[in-house]
């Protein structure tokens, strides 16, 4: 038998294929760092470590699923998280772990779908249960009271704020599969870092990310609304929170705020969200 009798020489060629991307990967905040350790817990296995993740999106689960187990001896992210690695031992094994089927949205009920992106929203979505009122006050123990970082497919769907209505973007409704076509690009990049080449199809005149200067216009926003955050004793410079019993439209206003920090595009992801989100609280603390 030869070696072009071998399926295994679709992936496994003389070409750099699977080692540029290897490469790619590791400069990339998934491929690096130790993030991944929090797998151990069962609130985070369902997205930190490549075991629970992996099990997670191939079961159609949320993140925080209550089905959700910690990982003992949890490993780091690796091509087989997000990839079907040899198990057709064909180039079918770069199809993606669950298929891409629809992300269910867990806190806000809703699904996300679009197209390879759906991978991307598993995880990368609002895993924090939203507040709740009694008689018009919240009360919270944490320190860390907020969305979670990470909060992109509800950012883009125009959902997860609270006291604020919003929209999905065009970015979600009319980009090629969503995430991936912006963060990879048609070279499929494994550093996500996203490249102003890939937007350019769309925004033929753009040189920056600042377009129309919507990052620049949410900047001085946030800069804002923590300002009076900290002001009215619920938040510190640090962006924790300060644990206590608040009115629900301060405590509304550093979710709020929250959501759009965590989110970390400045407004990219959904310009007109972003800004109500962020307007909510200029309006309702200053």
């Amino acid at each position: 038998m030869s070696a072009t009798d071998l399926t295994c020489t679709e992936c496994h060629d003389e070409g750099t294929r699977i080692v540029s991307k290897q490469a790619q990967f590791h400069r990339s905040q998934h491929g690096s760092g130790g993030a991944y350790v929090r797998g151990g817990s069962a609130s985070c296995a369902g997205c930190h470590g490549s075991e629970g993740a992996e099990a997670r999106i191939e079961a159609g689960l949320v993140p925080r699923d209550e089905a959700v187990e910690g990982i003992i001896n949890v490993s780091p992210y690796t091509c087989r998280t997000c990839h079907d690695i040899h198990t057709t031992y064909t180039e079918d094994d770069f199809s993606l772990t669950g298929d891409s089927a629809p992300a269910p949205m867990g806190v806000t009920a809703s699904s996300f779908d679009g197209g390879a992106g759906n991978l991307c929203a598993s995880c990368h979505q609002i895993r924090n249960e939203l507040p709740v009122a009694v008689d018009g006050v919240i009360e919270f123990t944490t320190t860390r009271f907020g969305t979670h970082y990470g909060v992109e497919a509800q950012m883009l769907l125009g959902e997860g704020g609270l006291m604020v209505t919003g929209s999905p973007s065009e970015h979600y409704e009319k980009v090629d599969d969503t995430c991936v076509g912006c963060h990879m690009g048609e070279n499929r990049d494994h550093t996500w870092v996203p490249d102003v080449d890939n937007c350019v199809s769309c925004h033929d005149d753009l040189e920056s990310f600042d377009s129309r200067g919507v990052q620049t216009e949410i900047q001085e926003l946030l800069v804002e609304a923590k300002a009076l955050l900290v002001a009215n004793g619920i938040m510190t410079e640090e962006n924790r929170s300060i644990p206590g019993a608040y009115p629900e439209e301060v405590v509304s206003s550093m979710w709020n705020f929250m959501f759009v920090y965590s989110d970390s595009s400045d407004g990219v992801h959904n310009p007109d969200y972003a800004k109500a989100l962020l307007e909510y609280v200029i309006e309702n603390l200053g």
